[in-house]
């Protein structure tokens, strides 16, 4: 089994949420290791990039779509991440509700869930976007009725003059290329 395969037949959803972790270095696996050495679950958005072989040909690898953000999923006990974070040898900052709250900001498992699947390197139809640039989107709350992407929801917006849905959370967002024929508003149910 292929890491690729691997990583997406893992992806459940547990009603577990997650936070989102900014990175302050380039040591992007390293902290992936120190957190789940001690126990947590990890999710990397990545994609797969062409490079140039020692024989000179193009081949695909898979790489980090960004280098300074990493998802952990939420541990039952709340406190002990708390320490793992201030415990650890790595300059990194867990995200906040707001930029006045202490409080840890939570990504909802079924945000976190359509995320993941949403980050799957095998589609290739895929934008992914800053948190930034995803605020600027404008675009209605829609659910997916048909097609490989039904029941997953996000705002459908529009760029290069075809249609994506979008789906955002805290530090990136990620488009995948839908049929506006195939979204219903989120009231209209």
């Amino acid at each position: 089994m292929t890491k690729t395969e691997n990583s997406i037949a893992q992806i459940t959803d547990d009603n577990s949420p997650w936070y989102a972790v900014k990175l302050f270095t380039l040591k992007l696996e390293e902290v992936r290791d120190h957190f789940n050495n001690q126990g947590l679950e990890c999710f990397i958005p990545e994609q797969y990039v062409l490079i140039e072989g020692s024989n000179g040909r193009p081949h695909s690898v898979l790489r980090p779509v960004v280098h300074n953000l990493i998802f952990v999923k939420v541990p039952g006990n709340d406190i002990s991440f708390k320490k793992i974070v201030q415990e650890t040898n790595y300059k990194i900052s867990v995200v906040k509700k707001s930029k006045h709250s202490q409080e840890y900001a939570l990504i909802p498992h079924n945000q976190m869930y359509e995320f993941r699947m949403m980050c799957n390197p095998e589609i290739t139809m895929r934008k992914f976007v800053s948190s930034e640039e995803a605020k600027m989107k404008a675009g209605d709350e829609v659910l997916v009725k048909f097609g490989p992407l039904k029941g997953m929801t996000g705002r459908l917006v529009r760029s290069s003059k075809k249609y994506y849905l979008l789906k955002e959370i805290p530090g990136i967002g990620v488009m995948i290329k839908v049929s506006r024929w195939c979204c219903v508003p989120i009231d209209e149910k």
